[in-house]
């Protein structure tokens, strides 16, 4: 070891200038390891957090498939009698819900034997009122055929022809599936999420043989019959001052010219008029601006979305102007949070606890945007012109400040890290960001569209 040491020492210059350079390059060196280091560290915990921690949509889509019964039947409030009174608050009462009224009701009385009405004493008892209690009930659905009689009418001194009565129009003509049938199937696939291949054991079960081939051929012809209402859809859907915008990848296992499971998108577009919202979803084989083009051609007004670049073309016609998201900013301040508070845990190890821990930058951007959503929970019964008022007045004070935080802690955060990479998306969509205070009829965030898309 002492051999190796005076072997480094000999090679290292005698000049000081030489040897404050390479001291210098040194400590470059170890500060660019460093944050390698950092960044590598942040990454791993951003990947553990999103592998392990706790998320609600994972709860309800994967684990509560199976224990859904016995999660909820734990987690019911012991219940009340049935008669209760609702609550006027918002919040539900505990206890079991009256049943609503527009119900039909069916009157099922109980009366107690004959030789029981007679009392202890010898006399008669005299009915003095009743106990009325409810049950919730249902009827399964009914399988029927429709039989279409046609009658036939002959002449039968000239027999030159015969005359039938014309069959009732059909949805799908040379089929045997009834409005009402094609309804059910199409509410069953995309309603409630029951794929045609469970569709066929039900109907298997009650005896009825529709192969799931058919079911879909069907629903395929169907998608041309809802054609024209799609199109007065997408006339309300354009006719509205906002469309929030958001997709997600689909796969497909069968289409012409593309592997099986290649990844496709699902687009989702909300607006319309507030008295007559409008929610569209649309296949297209890519996530490329050019679907955007394609689905926002024509459209005049605000376009809300994140931040993903396929949206920026669209975003640049001088008919739409661009409206950001502040949920997708506030999460990378969130995931900026969680690494500075691993961070912290790590240094206060051994310290005092009780010491009052100072807010890090996360902590201060989070507390702003913050404000902005309580102002927002204020405007939820405003007009949208009180809407505007209340935003004037309240909100761009506090994007005030946060612009001016901005600029200050910018230039002194590393780029790659968490903090460097939520600083740096608020000051990219900055101008998009503050539009919403613009117009009261505009959303703060793109919740609306990700909770459409979501399902």
């Amino acid at each position: 070891m002492a051999a190796m040491t005076e072997q480094a020492a000999e090679q290292l210059p005698d000049d000081v200038n030489a040897l404050k350079t390479l001291l210098l390059q040194q400590q470059t060196q170890l500060q660019q390891k460093q944050q390698r280091i950092r960044l590598l560290e942040e990454q791993i915990l951003l990947m553990r957090d999103k592998r392990f921690a706790s998320s609600s949509e994972q709860a309800s889509n994967q684990l509560g498939f199976f224990d859904e019964a016995e999660v909820e039947a734990d987690a019911e409030p012991p219940e009340a009698p049935a008669t209760q009174s609702p609550t006027l608050s918002r919040k539900k009462a505990p206890g079991r819900q009256r049943l609503p009224a527009d119900l039909p009701r069916v009157r099922r009385e109980h009366d107690l034997p004959e030789a029981e009405k007679t009392c202890d004493c010898g006399c008669q008892m005299r009915e003095i009122g009743e106990d009325t209690s409810e049950q919730l009930d249902i009827i399964p659905a009914k399988i029927r055929v429709i039989q279409h009689a046609r009658k036939k009418y002959a002449c039968k001194a000239c027999e030159c022809g015969v005359k039938i009565a014309p069959l009732p129009a059909q949805p799908l003509p040379r089929s045997n599936a009834s409005p009402g049938l094609l309804a059910q199937i199409t509410v069953a696939k995309y309603q409630d999420a029951l794929p045609l291949a469970r569709q066929e054991q039900i109907f298997h079960r009650i005896g009825v043989d529709l192969p799931r081939n058919t079911l879909a051929s069907w629903i395929l012809r169907c998608n041309q019959l809802v054609q024209p209402l799609l199109n007065l859809l997408e006339d309300s859907l354009q006719d509205g001052p906002c469309i929030q915008c958001d997709e997600t990848p689909v796969q497909a296992l069968k289409e012409p010219d593309r592997p099986p499971g290649s990844q496709s998108y699902m687009w989702v577009r909300l607006g319309g008029r507030p008295d007559a919202p409008v929610v569209l979803y649309d296949y297209h084989p890519s996530r490329s601006g050019e679907a955007a083009n394609t689905l926002l051609s024509g459209f005049n007004g605000y376009l809300q979305t994140d931040d993903y670049a396929g949206y920026h073309a669209v975003g640049t016609e001088k008919a739409i102007t661009h409206l950001g998201c502040w949920a997708h900013a506030r999460r990378k301040f969130i995931d900026a949070q969680k690494v500075a508070n691993s961070n912290k845990n790590k240094k206060s190890k051994g310290k005092d606890k009780n010491k009052q821990k100072r807010p890090n930058k996360a902590d201060i951007a989070l507390n702003y945007i913050g404000h902005l959503y309580g102002i927002e929970r204020k405007s939820k019964d405003l007009s949208p012109e009180e809407r505007h008022q209340l935003r004037q007045d309240q909100s761009l004070p506090v994007l005030e400040k946060l612009r001016a935080w901005l600029d200050k802690e910018l230039p002194k955060a590393l780029p790659k890290t968490a903090l460097g990479k939520a600083l740096s998306y608020l000051q990219k969509n900055w101008e998009k960001l503050c539009v919403y205070a613009e117009d009261g009829r505009l959303n703060i965030d793109n919740n609306k569209a990700e909770n459409a898309i979501r399902p």
